[in-house]
């Protein structure tokens, strides 16, 4: 997938995940580009992956345009940044996951933030 291509999938993907989940993650507009499998993403999950970018298909540059992309979404639709937390499912301790193989703050928050409608929106 090239940047044109990349630029007019993820308003499409992240608008259909708002009107499905009321939000927008990274991860999962991922799943929904098809650049993550589920069984990848749920060995991530499980603590299984040390990174997710490990199991994300593609380069990183074509990842970096696509977080690019959903921000220009997001602001450009007015939605609130709402950071989650991702913690290891399954038995034991309910450990951070990573996402980037730096684990570099600002990536990590990119990926943690989920995109929301602003409550004066909602109304």
């Amino acid at each position: 997938m090239n940047r044109m291509e990349i630029t007019a999938r993820v308003p499409k993907e992240a608008e259909a995940l708002l009107r499905e989940k009321g939000y927008v993650a990274p991860v999962d507009l991922l799943l929904r580009l098809d650049w993550l499998r589920d069984a990848d993403h749920q060995a991530w999950r499980k603590g299984q992956v040390p990174y997710l970018e490990r199991v994300v298909s593609g380069n990183l540059s074509r990842l970096s345009f696509a977080m690019g992309e959903l921000r220009r979404f997001a602001r450009d639709r007015g939605l609130r940044p709402s950071w989650s937390a991702y913690v290891k499912w399954g038995k034991g301790a309910r450990t951070p996951l990573r996402f980037s193989r730096s684990g570099d703050q600002g990536i990590e928050r990119a990926y943690a933030t989920h995109w929301v409608v602003a409550k004066e929106a909602k109304e």
